[in-house]
């Protein structure tokens, strides 16, 4: 079958194993390039710990943990939003801030997300 892209790289375990080498990558590069990363992640590290220590049974301990993890995620994605944006072309456009301005809500929905769940926690450990 000839509709596969020549581009793509190896497959089954070699794909794999390329897969993450570009994960850790993309990791590393968020880390030291993106300010606003290193803020997102070591507050979510702070509050997974929260969580692990604080939450009752695991379920508790999961939903307390989930919005870190997705405050995490989408700021990578924020992130390579940003950076493909910016890679396309440095000037202003109407399109490219509506673009930028979508990935930041995005984490806005989220941050918001996080402090509805650890709100709503907190007040019910204080109130019981």
């Amino acid at each position: 079958m000839k509709d596969r892209n020549d581009k793509k790289g190896k497959q089954g375990l070699g794909r794999i194993l390329n897969a993450f080498r570009y994960s850790c990558s993309g990791f590393v590069s968020a880390w030291l390039d993106e300010a606003a990363f290193r803020q997102v992640l070591g507050f979510g590290l702070v509050f997974i710990i929260l969580a692990l220590y604080f939450g009752d049974g695991f379920v508790e301990k999961i939903l307390l943990i989930l919005p870190c993890f997705l405050c995490i995620i989408v700021e990578l994605i924020n992130s390579a939003i940003e950076n493909a944006v910016d890679f396309t072309s440095t000037k202003i456009h109407p399109l490219a801030k509506k673009a930028k301005d979508m990935g930041s809500a995005a984490q806005l929905v989220c941050i918001t997300l996080f402090f509805i769940v650890w709100g709503d926690f907190i007040l019910e450990k204080i109130l019981r």
